[in-house]
């Protein structure tokens, strides 16, 4: 399933905020064509490891390369979505979707054509002259995953985007998602809270440290593809959450053991 083509490479990557390290001495290779989901108590330095990698925040040390080019900012060639929405409220649906295409200068008609496709595998044929405000939650995140799959990114960069939605609509986002990775085999780095969304979405699952954030665990999923929920239940299912739940488990509990320490020395 997964080529060894490394397509991200991270060095030594560092980031200090201040006096504070969040982000210590990590590395990892993204090979291409990989879903790899990253999962790390709070304030473990997650979200701060995929801003450097999408160019929205540079590090204190170290480099993020991408097909051997260092990452200085952000690019087209990396396709970023967040926990809230943010698509433009003035814009419809269809508009929103086109936006990126229309800044690289493609002509409507291609423009037009791109974002009807997505919009159809996203599941919002029908939807496209509607607004944000229109829409519910699941379906505005189904429009913002629409707009950065449009610009065909050779990376998507998902920073808990079903964070936000009910139980119900989360799984079914999960389903979507990794249906259209499935067809399309864009690169995605995605962070999660979430084993389970770990687990059933990845091809491999990445933990990492309180903080300083560092990766201590780098496990693969063996679970076939194409993958239906249903593999939730199985017992190769139940048992790498198993230990992936240690793992975090670990982590939470040091990173408590080091705000309590913290505690008493400010005491």
């Amino acid at each position: 399933m997964t080529n060894t083509t490394a397509l991200l490479t991270v060095r030594g990557l560092e980031r200090r905020f201040d006096t504070t390290l969040a982000l210590q001495a990590t590395d990892l290779d993204v090979a291409e064509n990989d879903f790899i989901t990253i999962l790390g108590p709070s304030g473990c330095g997650k979200s701060t490891l995929l801003r450097i990698v999408a160019g929205l925040d540079q590090p204190t040390a170290g480099r993020a390369e991408l097909e051997g080019h260092r990452i200085t900012g952000p690019g087209a060639e990396r396709g970023m979505v967040f926990q809230s929405y943010t698509l433009f409220p003035w814009l419809t649906v269809l508009d929103n979707v086109c936006f990126g295409l229309r800044e690289r200068g493609l002509p409507r008609s291609e423009q037009l054509a791109i974002a009807h496709d997505f919009l159809a595998k996203v599941g919002l044929k029908g939807f496209e002259n509607h607004y944000p405000k229109q829409l519910s939650g699941g379906m505005q995140q189904r429009t913002a995953l629409a707009r950065a799959l449009a610009n065909r990114p050779r990376m998507l960069l998902m920073d808990e985007p079903f964070g936000a939605l009910d139980h119900q609509t989360r799984e079914l986002m999960q389903e979507l998602l990794l249906g259209i990775w499935e067809a399309e085999r864009t690169t995605v780095l995605f962070v999660t809270h979430d084993i389970d969304e770990a687990v059933f979405m990845g091809s491999r699952v990445v933990v990492m440290s309180a903080r300083p954030g560092r990766i201590v665990l780098d496990e693969r999923v063996p679970l076939p593809h194409p993958r239906h929920y249903s593999v939730k239940t199985t017992p190769e299912f139940a048992g790498l959450k198993a230990r992936l739940t240690e793992a975090v488990r670990a982590q939470v509990l040091a990173a408590q053991a080091q705000q309590a320490a913290q505690r008493s020395t400010v005491g």
